[in-house]
């Protein structure tokens, strides 16, 4: 696994654990919001071990939908994971009168943490081949 792609995964790991804290402590928008970036960091480790980066989160979010969702590498949920927690952190960020809720940003961590788990099992079968 090429260094970059660990070291993306290591961030969606950080941005999971700081969900959960901020979850812990009832910031829901910004919990959602780091539950978004986990899974950004890992669609972007995904699409870099393949030799693709991008400069917008539009360009993640098509691309891993182009070369791992279908082409059957990943289901297609985890497109619309990505996706549907990208509107939550935009809610979150620029609407004043938007509130999560905890069972709705607890929804979005355990998809990210599926998400890594997935990924990094792919990973790591790529690497046995």
């Amino acid at each position: 696994m090429k260094r970059k792609t660990e070291q993306l995964l290591a961030k969606a790991r950080d941005a999971i654990e700081a969900a959960e804290l901020l979850l812990g402590a009832r910031k829901n928008e910004f919990a959602a919001g780091q539950a978004y970036y986990a899974m950004f960091y890992i669609a972007e480790a995904l699409l870099f071990e393949k030799g693709l980066e991008f400069r917008k989160h539009s360009g993640v979010h098509a691309a891993f939908g182009e070369h791992l969702v279908k082409k059957g590498k990943f289901h297609p949920k985890f497109h619309r994971y990505l996706l549907e927690a990208f509107e939550s952190r935009l809610e979150a960020d620029y609407g004043v009168d938007v509130r999560l809720t905890e069972k709705a940003v607890r929804e979005l961590i355990t998809r990210a943490k599926e998400f890594l788990q997935v990924a990094e099992d792919y990973l790591r079968l790529g690497e046995e081949r």
